[in-house]
């Protein structure tokens, strides 16, 4: 596997997960050989920032558009934009899971057609079927040369300080102070869940949900999740795929002491 493709490669296992389950019919993408899309089609791109840097782009056949595969959605083409972002964040999250390889998606947007193709897929649900094709020009970014060693200095070693956003210098972060007989507890396992949203429904719906009915959350799907433990919030990040589990790339944690006090009604 070439540096260049680690990013699709990834792209791939999200995105045959995600479509089959965020679709209507479960759908199944699968490789195909590359043929040129009809009349109609769209796509959508994603400039690529980091370790890997380029532009990802995604055409798709215009016969998606009408084939219901959202349900009752009003706009199909900015559902499969929102479908396809979180596709490739995704495959951003999977990759820096599996390699270590930093990379973010900093652009997303409509696109136009590609001439060269990097792969070709088939999008199939039942007996219909539709092409979705993939250009990505990723590349390994440029490694900047490391900087020469500062020459030792005959003066006192201060103490490490962190700079805020505000530009004020505040002391290294706080770490939260353990009393011993916490510190006996460190190997206890704590059960912890992801908290993607909830509603309140009616319990006559409740009683009415069927296979292949959809309940809305109240959470936009960009929004981070909850990391939950007991019934305490200590964690928000993203979803991600690690070899073929959900996992969570943390974005913002409580402060270490309020984390400990958040958990402290478990003991």
């Amino acid at each position: 596997m070439t540096q260049s493709l680690r990013f699709l490669d990834c792209w791939i296992q999200v995105a045959t997960s995600l479509l089959s389950q965020a679709l209507v019919g479960e759908p199944v993408l699968t490789d195909a050989l590359p043929k040129p899309l009809p009349e109609g089609s769209f796509g959508f791109a994603a400039t690529v920032d980091g370790e890997e840097q380029g532009r990802f782009v995604i055409l798709l056949d215009g016969g998606l558009l009408g084939a219901s595969l959202f349900g009752d959605v009003a706009d199909e083409q900015a559902a499969w934009a929102e479908l396809l972002r979180e596709t490739v964040e995704a495959a951003a999250g999977d990759l820096l899971a599996r390699s270590g390889a930093k990379c973010q998606v900093t652009a997303f947007g409509e696109a136009q057609p590609e001439s060269k193709i990097t792969r070709a897929f088939q999008l199939s649900a039942g007996e219909r079927s539709w092409t979705v094709l993939v250009a990505s020009d990723l590349k390994p970014a440029k490694k900047e040369a490391a900087p020469e060693p500062v020459p030792a200095s005959t003066e006192s070693v201060r103490e490490p300080v962190a700079a805020s956003t505000s530009g004020r210098m505040d002391q290294a972060p706080e770490t939260a102070v353990l009393s011993e007989g916490l510190q006996l507890l460190l190997d206890v396992e704590l059960e912890a869940s992801l908290r993607f949203g909830s509603r309140e429904m009616p319990l006559g719906e409740i009683l009415d949900l069927g296979p292949g009915d959809v309940v809305q959350l109240d959470r936009h799907i960009s929004d981070p999740v909850d990391l939950v433990v007991g019934d305490k919030i200590v964690a928000r990040g993203e979803v991600v795929l690690v070899n073929g589990n959900f996992g969570l790339r943390v974005t913002q944690v409580a402060e270490p002491q309020r984390r400990l006090e958040s958990i402290r009604c478990l003991f």
